[in-house]
């Protein structure tokens, strides 16, 4: 045994190391667990007694996602805390949009060989956003597959479970041409288009991580690493029956996520100018030479999230929110208007 376990080593798969890096997961999750998680972390699978009382009618929804090439500045950075933010909150705004809170998430972590410095920044960032979320981490994956990533790189992602009570669920069926699309501010690029901007501003522009941008608060590094902001408690907390619709703006910007929300008979028409686009847009932008509306296709600029309301109700869900107006419905087939 011991000489098979040298041989597995020296082929690049150390199951000691993943065994003793493996050992630190319950204390560094504990702090997600409430009542409702039975067992420990390390079975072949986790255990969640789910609390329904108060629900008509609880639907379960579910929803899987990564980081992307967000992680090649973790890589180039050493810093690896604020990915595993980035990966629990993507997940939960993914449910949130359903009108759903997060109950349970799972983590797989795929790489070269398992640092554990690394790992336990990893750990450090899902267990703070999942304790800021009330959600509870009750299991993952971590494999060590030498060959398949390069030497000190890992892959991430998560897995989502949460609950809405049907006649909660927002689906935009309700959605209506004098609607108004109000929008809440991204925390810089959160988990898309990085391969763009990567190329634009390390290729291109010839940037290091440590350059200093005018407009943009902190290093490169600094700006890139920005966490994912997590808008479940802000949705959660509007009035019941306000909200008729939620896109969360990620891969594809605007003009690709909102029309998943819209009713076929609906546009959404979005004026450009009424928000303030961060810095670091601009500068992709200018520095890449890339054409403004695939710059809106691209990434969120500037908006994270959009609601979609009736007007009379719109300063109101404007103050809780702290949103911006940002357009309104029309008759329509479906898609994104932008007005540049």
């Amino acid at each position: 045994m011991s000489k098979s376990k040298k041989a597995y080593a020296a082929a690049g798969v150390d199951v000691d190391l993943g065994n003793r890096v493996k050992r630190g997961i319950q204390a560094l999750v504990k702090g997600t667990h409430g009542p409702e998680v039975l067992g420990r972390i390390g079975g072949f699978g986790g255990l969640f007694r789910p609390n329904f009382r108060g629900m008509k009618d609880p639907v379960l929804v579910s929803s899987a996602d990564g980081v992307g090439t967000k992680l090649k500045v973790a890589f180039a950075t050493g810093r690896h805390d604020t990915v595993g933010q980035d990966l629990v909150n993507h997940c939960i705004d993914d449910i949130a949009v359903i009108g759903a809170r997060p109950l349970f998430f799972l983590d797989y972590i795929g790489a070269e060989k398992l640092e554990p410095h690394v790992f336990t920044q990893l750990l450090k960032g899902f267990a703070k956003a999942c304790k800021a979320a009330k959600c509870a981490i009750v299991g993952g994956e971590t494999a060590q597959m030498p060959g398949m990533y390069h030497p000190g790189e890992y892959d991430l992602v998560g897995t989502i479970v949460g609950v809405v009570d049907r006649p909660k669920l927002i689906d935009g069926s309700k959605i209506r041409a004098g609607d108004v699309v109000i929008g809440l501010a991204s925390n810089g690029l959160h988990t898309n288009g990085y391969t763009l901007a990567r190329k634009v501003l390390f290729e291109q522009m010839g940037l290091g991580l440590d350059a200093k941008l005018p407009g943009v608060k902190g290093t490169l590094a600094d700006e890139l690493l920005r966490v994912h902001r997590n808008y479940q408690p802000l949705l959660a907390s509007l009035p019941a029956g306000v909200v008729k619709g939620l896109a969360h703006i990620t891969g594809g910007g605007l003009v690709d996520n909102l029309p998943r929300v819209l009713p076929k008979s609906c546009d959404a028409v979005i004026d450009c100018s009424s928000w303030k686009v961060p810095a670091i847009f601009d500068h992709i932008g200018r520095g890449g030479k890339v054409d403004r509306a695939e710059m809106y296709q691209v990434f969120n600029m500037g908006i994270g999230m959009t609601i979609v309301v009736a007007a009379k109700d719109a300063a109101a869900v404007q103050r809780k929110t702290k949103g911006v107006v940002i357009g309104g419905i029309v008759k329509g087939s479906g898609s994104v208007r932008l007005v540049l």
